[in-house]
C-alpha cells in the first residue's frame, strides 16, 4: 500500500489514494465499532444499487484502522460550484436529484434515524425541560423507513470524468424520515456560510419532491440538537441558535 498522496484530513481521518484506490485511515482513538459500522453501511448502500464507491477490504495500516474502497477520479460538486457559480443553480438541482433517488430506497437492515437522533440529544448539555421538549417533538414525528444519507452536501457528491455522478461517505446512514436528512443538508449550506444557497436548495428539494417547507423546517430544531454534539465550539454555537427556533413563517 502507497500511502503518499493525500486527498482529504478531516478532524479525525485521512483519506489517501494508492492507485485506483481510496483508503481512509482513522485516527488510533478511532472507535473499531464505528469503523466497522460505516464499511457495513457503505456495502449495505452497494446492495440496494446506488452509485457509490464499493468496499474493497476493511484493514490496518500503521496500528490504525482504514477502510479501501474504489478511488473514483472527478470533481466534487462543491469543487463544480467554487469554479463556475453561474452553473450553482445547475449543480443544485443535480444535488436535489441524487438526493431523492437515495430516498426512493429502502434498507432495511440499516439503523433508525429516531434512535440515533434520540441518543445523541440525550448527549447534548441542553437543560432537561429543552431535551424532554425535543424528544417529544422527534417522537411525534411521522415514522418513515427511507434511506437517509445524514451528511449529504456537495463536498460529498463527486463528478466522474465521464460525467457519472457518485455519493461518498455513508457513515451516517440511517433509515428514517428524508425531511430530517433535507433538514440537516439545509444547516449544512448554513455552516458553510452559503446561506443563500441554503435557500435555493430547500426551495429546489421541496418543489421538486411536492415538500411543505414548513415541514422540512419542523426537523431543523431536532437536527440542530442532535448535530450539536460533534464538531467544534463554533459549530455548536450555530447549531444551538436554531434549537429554541420552534415556529415558522
Amino acid at each position: 500500500m502507497k500511502l503518499d498522496r493525500v486527498i482529504a484530513v478531516r478532524n479525525n481521518k485521512t483519506i489517501y489514494r494508492d492507485g485506483d484506490r481510496c483508503v481512509k485511515v482513522f485516527n488510533k482513538e478511532y472507535s473499531k465499532a464505528d469503523v466497522l459500522n460505516e464499511a457495513l453501511n457503505q456495502a449495505r448502500i452497494e446492495d440496494i444499487g446506488l452509485n457509490i464507491p464499493k468496499v474493497l477490504e476493511v484493514t490496518m495500516v500503521d496500528g490504525k484502522w482504514a477502510i479501501v474502497s474504489e478511488y473514483i477520479k472527478g470533481k466534487t460538486l462543491a469543487q463544480l460550484i467554487s469554479e463556475d457559480e453561474d452553473k450553482k443553480e445547475e449543480y443544485i438541482n443535480l444535488l436535489v436529484d441524487l438526493q431523492m433517488s437515495v430516498h426512493a430506497k429502502t434498507c432495511p437492515l440499516l439503523g433508525k434515524l429516531k434512535d440515533k437522533m434520540s441518543r445523541k440529544i440525550a448527549a447534548t448539555d441542553l437543560d432537561a425541560t429543552t431535551r424532554y421538549d425535543l424528544h417529544t417533538r422527534l417522537e411525534g414525528m411521522p415514522k418513515h423507513n427511507k434511506v437517509c444519507h445524514g451528511d449529504f452536501n456537495p463536498s460529498n457528491i463527486i463528478i466522474a470524468e465521464d460525467g457519472t455522478p457518485y455519493i461518498l461517505d455513508w457513515s451516517h446512514a440511517t433509515q428514517g424520515n428524508a425531511s430530517a436528512d433535507v433538514a440537516r443538508t439545509y444547516l449544512l449550506f448554513w455552516l458553510t456560510g452559503d446561506i443563500a444557497g441554503a435557500e435555493l436548495y430547500l426551495d429546489t428539494f421541496c418543489k421538486k419532491s411536492n415538500t411543505q417547507k414548513q415541514y422540512v423546517q419542523k426537523w431543523m430544531p431536532i437536527v440542530a440538537a442532535s448535530q450539536s454534539v460533534k464538531g467544534n465550539e463554533k459549530e455548536r454555537e450555530f447549531l444551538m441558535s436554531w434549537v429554541g427556533v420552534v415556529d415558522y413563517q
